[in-house]
């Protein structure tokens, strides 16, 4: 190679070395750059799959949900559906000529157990909803004193089956709060319902209310039962959560009706506790909620009253043979004038007839549902005006169940088990022709 002139073989030697270390240099800064863009985009991979995955695990948990609340619902159709013609048998033995006083034992027998066992499903449905966010609230200004009265008369029979006193401190009508109705009334009857199952025969049970100086008011349910140690305190209102038992299981209970307390007195903005002594020594809960700067209104309307002596034509709608026959004879002796169709598409040839002042029509039925029943009769009846009064008795309780059940057209919607009595009362004040 010849010499660059002026440079000497050294320099040149010097200089090539150089080059040659700063090459390598780039070499090194090339391959580190390729091996980083190598990781970036392993990196990038990565977060891609994770991302999917999570997308994957949301979509997969609100696939779980949705089939846990759908086969929720379906397994309380499906226990409900039997309750029917057990609670309406009940309601026709404690109306037999003949009936003794084992009979209206036995009749009180099985209709707390009935309700009992409507009010565990109404839990167990209630604690899915809410854990899902599926619960909205009807907000409006409520007595205090009226929503504990509905709830004392819905566990009375309870009490008084089990020799229990229950006392009830006189709260002031000025005691206002902000809250749905159903609700509220729904948390009081579930504390006092705790507070009789874990209190011996012969217990006490007392509620009272007292206005908090910080502001808001204070609902107390105490109860001289069986107490509760601080671990069970502690773990009281988490779902499935339940005091030590016994074999037996007398007391009964899912150990969700806590649980549904606890989020819909939170949803209401207050709080909810519980404290005992110690085992054997009694318990107390505590509901805190806001008082209310408007004023209640005066009073809740009441239903027309029953015409009596009245006869009315009336279509029973139900695939379930049990459940329409003893609903038949309910409504017979009732005086009233019944039918029977065994599904949708007799119901609604019927139906069409125009003969009938009020039809009970079930949801779930072969051939043609309630819901499409009901759409097809509402449209047929849209030019004459004539309509009878329409009632779905259904074992599916959710609240968009009854949303399309009353888009579809019916005026009421019932869940069942029904107490005999409501539909009786709602039969009985029907506009005939309306």
């Amino acid at each position: 190679m010849a010499a660059t002139p002026g440079i000497d073989d050294g320099t040149l030697a010097l200089r090539l070395a150089a080059l040659e270390l700063e090459n390598s240099q780039l070499r090194g800064d090339l391959a580190a750059s390729l091996a980083l863009t190598a990781s970036l985009r392993e990196a990038n991979e990565h977060l891609v799959l994770a991302a999917v995955d999570a997308q994957t695990s949301r979509d997969d948990a609100e696939e779980t949900n949705r089939r846990q609340n759908e086969f929720l619902a379906m397994l309380a159709h499906e226990l409900r559906n039997p309750l029917v013609p057990i609670n309406v048998s009940a309601s026709l033995l404690e109306r037999s000529p003949v009936n003794t006083a084992t009979l209206e034992r036995l009749t009180g027998v099985i209709q707390r157990q009935v309700g009992h066992m409507a009010r565990l499903l109404d839990d167990l449905l209630d604690a899915a909803r809410l854990s899902s966010g599926k619960i909205t609230l009807a907000i409006e200004p409520l007595r205090l004193a009226e929503l504990i009265e509905h709830a004392a008369e819905t566990v009375m029979p309870r009490v008084r089956e089990r020799g229990q006193e229950l006392t009830i401190a006189s709260a002031s009508d000025a005691l206002v709060v902000e809250g749905d109705r159903v609700r509220l009334t729904q948390v009081f009857t579930n504390l006092l319902n705790n507070a009789s199952k874990y209190t011996q025969d012969g217990g006490r049970i007392a509620v009272a209310a007292q206005v908090r100086a910080e502001g808001g008011v204070t609902i107390t349910i105490d109860d001289n039962g069986s107490g509760m140690s601080i671990e069970t305190i502690e773990r009281a209102f988490d779902l499935f959560t339940q005091g030590p038992r016994t074999l037996a299981r007398s007391e009964g209970g899912l150990g969700v009706g806590l649980n549904v307390v606890r989020n819909l007195v939170t949803m209401h903005g207050g709080s909810v506790g519980a404290a005992s002594p110690g085992l054997g020594q009694g318990s107390t809960f505590t509901v805190s909620l806001p008082l209310s700067s408007a004023a209640a209104p005066s009073g809740v309307a009441g239903s027309a009253a029953p015409v009596a002596g009245v006869t009315r034509r009336i279509l029973i709608v139900e695939d379930n043979n049990d459940a329409s026959d003893v609903l038949r004879m309910l409504l017979e002796v009732e005086g009233h004038q019944v039918e029977i169709a065994g599904d949708g598409n007799t119901g609604l040839a019927l139906a069409l007839e125009g003969r009938f002042d009020a039809v009970v029509c079930d949801i779930g039925l072969p051939g043609l549902d309630g819901l499409e029943l009901m759409a097809r009769l509402r449209a047929a009846g849209a030019d004459t005006g004539a309509r009878p009064l329409t009632i779905a008795l259904s074992g599916y309780g959710q609240p968009q169940d009854r949303e399309r059940a009353l888009a579809a057209g019916f005026d009421r919607y019932l869940v069942k088990p029904v107490a005999p009595a409501v539909l009786i009362e709602l039969l009985a004040v029907a506009v005939v022709g309306r």
